[in-house]
Parts: C-alpha cells; structure tokens; sequence
C-alpha cells in the first residue's frame, strides 16, 4: 500500500517492457507497475517486448507477494475482426487476477462488462481525459482511475479532485511525450497503416520540417520529455494518487535510478513537506542522464516553444520518414471491389449525404448542391470567425427542410464548455437539428438538450462494440475512424447494427495540437498577446521530401494538420453502401463555398445514380481540378 497525503493513497507507478525488466526493477522503489501482454496493448512495435501470458501470470505472483500491484494495458484500439481474440486475452487476464486493466477504447469497456468481469477499469491517456464530463461519465461506468490528458495542469487536476474525490488520477511524471493530443493522431494509420492509438505509433511529430527560409531543418513538433523532480510538493498537493514514469521501451538499467530517485523525494516531502528541499545533486542526475531535453509540459501552463526542442540535437533515431500520400490505382480499387462484395447488401432507410463546412457562405453553398445534412464547424479554421447565432438561424432558414447539425469541438475544456453552456440551449430555439461530439464528455454534459446527437470520427469508432456502447449511452449514428482499414471498415459495417457514417471525400485533421506552431514561432503561446498570427489563414510545414501539410488554426489557438491529398472514395461508393454506410460525408472545411458547391453536386448526382454509376479516373481529375488537390483513397490502401 501506497503512503498517504491529504487524504489521498499515493502511488509510484512504473513501466516494464519485459519480464526481464520487471524482475529487474521488482523490488525498486515503485508501488506498482504497468505492462501488456503481445497484443491489444500501445506498444507493439517489436516482438521482443511485452509479455508473453505466463510470465504476465509470474509477475502478477511476484509483485503480490511483495504487497505491490499490477496493471495490464489492454489499450489500443480492437477492429471487429479481433474481438473474438480479445475475449480469450480478457478471460486469461480475470483468472490470474491484476490490479486493473488500462483501457483506451469504450468499445474495450463494453466488452469487459459484457463477459461480466470484475477487475478494476483505468482510463488510459489515450483516453484523452482532459474534462469533467468525461470523468463524471467514467464514474458512472465504474471506472476507478483515470490518466489525465498529458495538456492537462496541476490547476486542472485541482478542479477535478475537488469535483469528483472519489475517482483515482494518475500523471506522467517522467518520460517521452507527444506534441498532439491523445488518440487524435491519425496521420500513421493513414500513411503507413499502422496507427499510434493501435500502439504501432511511426513518430511523424519527429520528423524534420524545412524553416521559413527552405534550407535549415528544424523539428516543430519534436516534444522535449517531461521531468517533475523539481516539483515533487506541487504533484503531491494537486491531488494526484499515482504518479507515472513512461518508458516500456527503455531498459531496467535506465529505471531503476529514475524510480527510486522519485521514491526517495516523495517519501521525503510527505514525512516533512515543510523541511522538504529538491536534492540538486539528484535533479542534476536527470539533466546528465536525459535522453531528450527535459521540460514540465503542460504541469503549469500551455508551454509554447519550452516544451520542443525545434534543433532535434537529442533526438533518437525515428525509423518512419516521409511519404507521399497513396494515389487512386485501378489495382487497389478491383482489389477493394472484390473485398467489400456481399451476398445480401445491408438496407438502411436512407443514404444521406452529409458536409461539414467552416461558414455561412460554404453551409448555403452545400444546400446548393444537393447535401441533405449539413454540420457547421465549432472548430473553425482562420481566417474565418465562428458561427453567431444569428448565422446559425440564417443557416436553418436557408436550408429549408435540410437538417443543419452543429459540431461540438474535438477537446472541450473549462472555456468551451462555459460557452457551449450558453449556446447549446439557444440551438433547439433556432432550429438547429442536432449535435455532432466530439469527446465523450460533451455527450455526458449536453445529451439533455433534446435534440439529436451524433459521433464524429475523433471518437475513434474501430469497432462494432464501440458503436454500440456510443449508441446506448444516446448516438444515433457513429463517424467510422478515418483511419481504418478495409478489412476493418468492413468488419465494422457487417458487424454492427448501429448506423456509421463514412467520410468519403476531403481532408479531415490528422494531427490536433494544443500547441499552436505559428504563435510559437513568434515566441509566443495560446495564453499570451500574439497579435492574431493565423489570422490570414493556412501555413505550410515542408518535409524533408518536399511535401506541403497545411495547418490551420482555430479560434480556439487549436492547430489542425490536414491531409496533403483528400480522401476520395468515389470508385467505391457503391459497394461501401452495400456494406451498411448510412451517411456519406464530405470534410469540407478547407474548400471554399464554390469548391463545396461543386464537389457536393458531383456527389450528389452520383449518389441519386448510384447503381446506373461506373467509376472513371476523369472523375477524381474533376474533383482535383475544382479543389486544387489531388485525390487518394488513404487508409483503404491497407
């Protein structure tokens, strides 16, 4: 058992990455530690780590007789092919008994209770938790821990402990990090086929990017690592039960310092916290000893530029480097054809063609061109201004008998919920139809609004157990992940009877950052007076390929890297509607209200002739030559 400070039991928690590593670190300072089995867990990348079923067995023997605890992590994102699978790792794990099972993915959580399991449940950090909403609803599910978002503060962490007591949080306190916020990058999935939130993460935040003058490298997105050593009395006094070092892939040797040096410093303030100093010899050990540069992230305010090291001097190799985006090939389209036939084709009442658009101008633009629902960005990307309610009202009449939903922001904290809080009671009044989330918490903090709610893709939807814990806690219709495969879009449509939506055609965010890249380069941060710098919209970061990624900004200081070609599954359309899709939509965002009219028309046209339709490349050069973009089918290359 852990020691206790105000109340609260604390805990040193620490990573092992193999048996060997844990038996190496067993009897260290750590209170309990965290590890996966060879599947279903955020670090599967080499076969030599994680932990084979008995030696899980043998740790979990180990660590009790010793009076510490274990955690499995079963957190990453399952496809519906794996379920069946997942069941036998999820029976294995009940009989030898853990402390607690890490999970990401509800549709993980829905299938734990399914099977009647009784072990305790923790929120991952890819779990994103970063709002009240979400840890009122994780209570409510019986979660007993959660990992706070890593842009989370000691002053957040203040809030929720005092609003709900009764739930466990832990906080990385030591190790690498990520600039993008968790499970929100998509951008590996995509390119590679092999996703961070599935744990196969190829570190596209590391890669170089040219400067402003085109010729140095710099590393914009490269996070330096956190260390709180130096803020021992702050963690302690912020509410935190369980303080957590990341590192599953570095070795024993390395962890072992780093544990007992924080066992030492934690025990030492909690015996004295008014005698307590920081011991400089030790915090001088970690500097000496540090792989990247170290800084306190996000533990006392959005850090800007402090938290990356833009010269990649301490940057360990990455082995991922850039890569163009997949072209339309006639190969991948038969072969995809052929993947997604059906005997009997799934019937849904209606096909509906949806577009999510960043104005006014753009929403009336859609209605122009034939969308039957149209979602109005909460998230609007500069230079345009957000919605006023009197533009939203416009927009309803405007439609004149098309729905017009409004779409709540990916992350929502203390700021977006007080706003949403005044205007989501004015938006039944108005005559908007409904509510794209897209965070769990916002469907915790809102659902009584009676109106309409549906998921977007930053739910990450993999499977057919996660759309129907979404649809029984009040969606009625899911976004599939933008990042799923085609064998694992079509497991998910077969498998589920909860309607999904697809996003067909545009570029949606692969990278959300709290970090806003051009405040930070004019020194400043979200927080700070920055003179308005997104203000004429879209900057290019430049790979050392050459390739362009836009980022735009919102008004919220979020940053959104897009995709460098959209996605376009014109040549599919058919057969993804066999296989059960209830809404195609087109992210249209980027586009301007004339390119939203015209691709919206195409689609349109296409969807009303859907079975007369055969697919020709002229029809994606039709698309590029309206939006300037050229066009791929992304992730269904997998």
């Amino acid at each position: 058992m852990g020691k206790i400070f105000n109340k609260r039991e604390i805990e040193l928690l620490a990573p092992a990455g193999t048996f060997e590593d844990f038996k190496n670190i067993l009897h260290s300072g750590a209170d309990a530690f965290y590890m996966g089995g060879k599947k279903f867990n955020m670090r599967v990348h080499r076969k030599d780590h994680n932990l084979s079923n008995e030696e899980l067995e043998r740790a979990i023997d180990l660590a009790h007789g010793l009076g510490k605890k274990v955690y499995i992590t079963f957190n990453n994102m399952m496809d519906s092919n794996e379920i069946e699978e997942s069941r036998e790792f999820l029976k294995f794990l009940e009989s030898v008994q853990p402390d607690a099972l890490i999970i990401q993915d509800f549709g993980a959580l829905k299938l734990i209770q399914d099977q009647g399991i009784k072990l305790n449940i923790h929120l991952s950090v890819m779990a994103n938790v970063h709002n009240l909403g979400m840890i009122k609803l994780a209570k409510k599910l019986g979660v007993t821990r959660v990992v706070t978002s890593r842009e989370c503060s000691f002053t957040d962490i203040k809030s929720f402990v005092k609003e709900v007591p009764d739930m466990e949080y832990e906080y990385f306190i030591h190790g690498d990090m990520c600039s993008v916020h968790g499970s929100q990058c998509h951008y590996g999935g995509i390119l590679f086929g092999k996703s961070s939130n599935r744990g196969q993460c190829m570190k596209p935040c590391r890669w170089p990017f040219k400067d402003c003058t085109g010729i140095k490298n710099i590393y914009p997105l490269a996070v330096k690592d956190i260390c709180l050593y130096r803020h021992i009395p702050e963690l302690l006094i912020s509410g935190v039960n369980s303080f957590k070092i990341e590192g599953r892939m570095r070795g024993s040797d390395y962890l072992t310092s780093i544990i007992n040096h924080y066992r030492e410093a934690i025990d030492r303030f909690i015996e004295d916290p008014t005698g307590y100093t920081t011991d400089e010899k030790v915090s001088s050990f970690f500097y000496d000893n540090r792989v990247r540069n170290l800084s306190t992230a996000y533990a006392f305010k959005n850090p800007g530029m402090s938290n990356i090291d833009i010269t990649g001097e301490r940057e360990p190799r990455v082995f991922s480097r850039p890569i163009e985006e997949f072209d339309i090939t006639e190969e991948r389209i038969q072969e995809l054809k052929e993947l997604f036939k059906v005997d009997y084709p799934k019937k849904r009442n209606e096909l509906q063609l949806t577009v999510k658009v960043n104005n006014l101008e753009a929403l009336k633009r859609a209605c122009d061109g034939g969308a039957d629902l149209i979602y109005a960005a909460g998230e609007v990307y500069r230079p345009d201004k957000p919605f006023k309610k009197q533009e939203l009202k416009e927009a309803v009449e405007y439609a004149k008998g098309k729905k017009v939903f409004y779409v709540l922001p990916r992350m929502s904290f203390e700021r977006q919920k007080i706003e949403l809080s005044y205007l989501i009671p004015e938006l039944k009044k108005i005559g908007i139809a409904g509510i794209l989330v897209g965070n769990a918490g916002e469907l915790y903090e809102f659902y009584d609004s009676d109106m309409e709610f549906r998921g977007d893709f930053s739910l990450n939807i993999y499977n057919d157990h996660a759309a129907a814990f979404y649809a029984k806690h009040g969606l009625s219709s899911v976004t599939l992940s933008i990042e799923s495969s085609a064998k694992a879009a079509k497991a998910a449509f077969l498998k589920t009877k909860t309607p999904i939506e697809l996003i067909v055609q545009g570029a949606p965010g692969v990278m959300y950052l709290e970090h806003c890249l051009i405040a930070a380069e004019h020194g400043k941060t979200s927080a700070d007076f920055c003179n308005n710098y997104c203000s004429s919209g879209a900057f290019d970061l430049k790979d050392e390929k050459g390739i362009s990624h836009k980022v735009y900004s919102d008004q919220y200081c979020k940053n959104h890297i897009i995709l460098t070609k959209d996605i376009c599954y014109l040549p599919i359309l058919r057969e993804l509607k066999e296989l059960g899709a209830s809404a195609f939509r087109i992210e249209a965002q980027h586009y301007t209200p004339d390119q939203v009219e015209k691709v919206t028309a195409i689609y349109r046209n296409i969807m009303d002739n859907l079975q007369e339709f055969q697919w020709n490349y002229e029809h994606a050069l039709k698309i590029t030559d309206i939006t300037g973009r050229r066009q791929s089918i992304q992730s269904m290359n997998y």
